[in-house]
C-alpha cells in the first residue's frame, strides 16, 4: 500500500512538473505581450494575439483574441488557401484569344478579334519575360498567321463580364486608388493595371520635378504634375490620385534628389481598352493590318472560333507572389475568380461568399468575422486572432498544405520576412503573412519548434501612436518570443 501511494505521488509531482514546464513558455510569451502593451504608444490601442499548437490539437495562448481586429494584408491567407483548397494548386487562368468572320484566300479576315479575359492578373505583366506584353503579343500573332491572317478587316474586341465591372471596393480609400496598390481587378487584367510614370527631379531641393516618360507607351493620360524634389535618397513619397475609368491623373509628393528616370507606379485606367489597342498597334507594326480600333465587347457573338487559349503560370507561384509581396491586383482576381467559379460572376460579394462558404464547410466558427475584399485593402474588413489560429490549423491538414505553407515568406529568406528577425534557434522556422497600412501591423502564419512542432499564430496591433516600422519592432518583440520559447 505504502509502494502504491508512493508510486502516485510521484506520478502527480512529475504531472505537475510537466504543466509547469508547459506553462513556462506561455508565461513568458504572457510578460512579453504586457511589455508591449506598456509601451506609450500602445496606450490606446487594441492588441490581439493567439497561439495554436497544431500538432497537439491546443490552444497556448490567448490576449484579446476574441476581439474583432481590422487585419489589412493577412486577409490574402484567407483568398489564396481558399483557392488552393478550391481550384487546386496547377490551376491556371484563360484567356482566349477568338475570332468572327472568314478569312479569304488573301488572308484578310472580315470581322473583328475577339480577347475574352479569364481574370489572369499576370497577362502582360512586366515581371517575368514569359508575361511581358510583347512575349504575349508575339504568341497571338503566331496563333494568327497559323490561321492564315495577314490582314483584320474588322477591329480588336475585348469582353471583361467574367467578372462584374466594380474594379475597387467601395470602402478603399481615395488616397489609395490611383496607386499600382489600389488598382483594382478587370476580366482582362493587362500590365498588372497599372503603368510607370518617370520623374526627373530637379538640382536641388524643393524645385519641380519633370516627367519623363510613361511606360506602357501610348496610354492616354491627362496629368497634372505638382511633384517636387526631396532630399536625396528620401525614395518614392509620390501619391497619385485619380478614378478608375478617367484618364485624368494628379501626381503630387516627392522624389528624391539625384536619380534621374525615377520610376513610380499608377493605376492604369482602363486596362482591358489598353490590352487591345497596344495589340491591335501590335499587329500593325508587326505586318498585320487592322482597319478599326479597339471596342467593347459586352456580350461575346456566336459562331466564334478559338484562336489561341492563354494559360497562365499555376496557382502555386501567383499566390507564392501574392503572399510574399502582397501583391492586392493578384489577390483580388483570385478572390473575384473564385465568386465566379462558384456563383458564375467575378465580384466582392460572391467572393467573399466563396470563401465564408468554404470556411463552413470546413467546420471553422466565424464569428467576428466580416470579409468584404481578398487583398485586406479595406477597413471594412474584420477578424479576430482566434479565428485567424484555427483557419491556419485547419489548413494544415488539407491536401495542399505544402503550396499554401510555401507561399508564405520565411524568416531569414524571402519576401516581407528577409530581415525581421535576428537568427532563430537551430531547427526552428517561422513563416508569416504580414499586414500593413496607417494605424494596422498584422502578423500571422506558422512556426516549426526545435522539437518539431507546428504552431499556428496570429498577432494584430490596431490604432497604435507610432510609425508602422516602430509597430513592426513591437510585434518583433512577440514573435520573437513565440518562436523561441515554445
Amino acid at each position: 500500500m505504502k509502494t502504491l501511494r508512493t508510486a502516485a505521488l510521484l506520478l502527480a509531482l512529475t504531472a505537475l512538473s510537466l504543466g509547469s514546464l508547459r506553462a513556462q513558455p506561455t508565461a513568458e510569451v504572457d510578460r512579453t505581450v504586457k511589455d508591449v502593451l506598456r509601451e506609450a504608444a500602445m496606450k490606446h490601442a487594441s492588441l490581439s494575439v493567439s497561439i495554436y499548437n497544431i500538432t497537439t490539437g491546443k490552444k497556448l495562448y490567448g490576449y484579446d483574441d476574441e476581439r474583432s481586429v481590422i487585419p489589412a494584408s493577412v486577409v490574402k491567407l484567407l483568398t489564396t488557401g481558399t483557392a488552393f483548397a478550391l481550384l487546386g494548386d496547377d490551376f491556371r487562368f484563360t484567356t482566349t484569344l477568338t475570332m468572327r468572320g472568314e478569312v479569304d484566300r488573301d488572308g484578310v479576315l472580315h470581322g473583328n478579334l475577339y480577347i475574352r479575359g479569364g481574370g489572369d492578373p499576370l497577362l502582360g505583366s512586366y515581371r517575368y519575360r514569359q508575361t511581358t506584353a510583347d512575349t504575349l503579343f508575339a504568341q497571338w500573332t503566331a496563333a494568327l498567321r497559323k490561321r492564315g491572317v495577314r490582314r483584320i478587316d474588322g477591329g480588336v474586341c475585348y469582353n471583361t463580364t467574367i467578372f462584374d465591372d466594380q474594379r475597387l471596393h467601395d470602402s478603399w480609400a481615395w488616397g489609395d486608388v490611383g496607386n499600382y496598390y489600389g488598382a483594382g481587378v478587370s476580366g482582362l487584367n493587362f500590365h498588372e493595371n497599372m503603368y510607370f510614370v518617370h520623374f526627373n527631379p530637379g538640382t536641388r531641393t524643393g524645385a519641380a520635378a519633370t516627367v519623363s516618360r510613361t511606360v506602357p507607351k501610348n496610354i492616354e493620360l491627362l496629368a497634372n504634375n505638382t511633384v517636387t524634389t526631396g532630399a536625396a535618397g528620401s525614395g518614392d513619397n509620390v501619391v497619385i490620385y485619380g478614378g478608375p475609368v478617367s484618364t485624368w491623373r494628379l501626381y503630387t509628393g516627392t522624389v528624391p534628389l539625384g536619380q534621374r528616370d525615377f520610376a513610380v507606379r499608377g493605376s492604369l485606367p482602363d486596362p482591358a481598352r489598353t490590352c487591345a489597342d497596344l495589340f491591335a498597334s501590335y499587329l500593325r507594326t508587326h505586318g498585320i493590318g487592322v482597319s478599326l480600333g479597339a471596342e467593347e465587347a459586352r456580350a461575346l457573338p456566336d459562331s466564334l472560333r478559338t484562336i489561341m487559349d492563354y494559360r497562365s503560370t499555376p496557382l502555386r507561384v501567383i499566390a507564392q507572389y501574392t503572399n510574399q509581396t502582397s501583391n492586392n491586383i493578384y489577390a483580388e482576381s483570385i478572390f473575384k475568380y473564385l465568386g465566379y467559379k462558384k456563383y458564375g460572376r467575378g465580384s466582392f460579394t460572391n467572393g467573399s461568399r466563396a470563401v465564408m462558404d468554404y470556411l463552413k464547410d470546413k467546420g471553422v466558427a466565424t464569428d467576428g468575422v466580416r470579409l468584404v475584399d481578398g487583398s485586406g485593402l479595406s477597413r471594412q474588413n474584420l477578424l479576430t486572432t482566434d479565428f485567424l489560429c484555427r483557419y491556419l490549423a485547419a489548413m494544415s491538414h488539407e491536401g495542399h498544405f505544402d503550396s499554401f505553407l510555401s507561399s508564405l515568406a520565411k524568416v531569414g529568406e524571402s519576401g516581407t520576412a528577409k530581415n525581421l528577425l535576428p537568427t532563430l534557434p537551430d531547427g526552428v522556422s517561422v513563416r508569416l503573412k504580414t499586414g500593413t497600412f496607417s494605424g494596422v501591423k498584422s502578423y500571422a502564419g506558422y512556426i516549426t519548434t526545435g522539437s518539431g512542432e507546428l504552431l499556428a499564430y496570429a498577432i494584430i496591433s490596431n490604432h497604435h501612436d507610432c510609425s508602422n516600422r516602430d509597430a513592426a519592432d513591437l510585434l518583433n518583440r512577440i514573435l520573437l518570443k513565440i518562436a523561441t520559447t515554445y
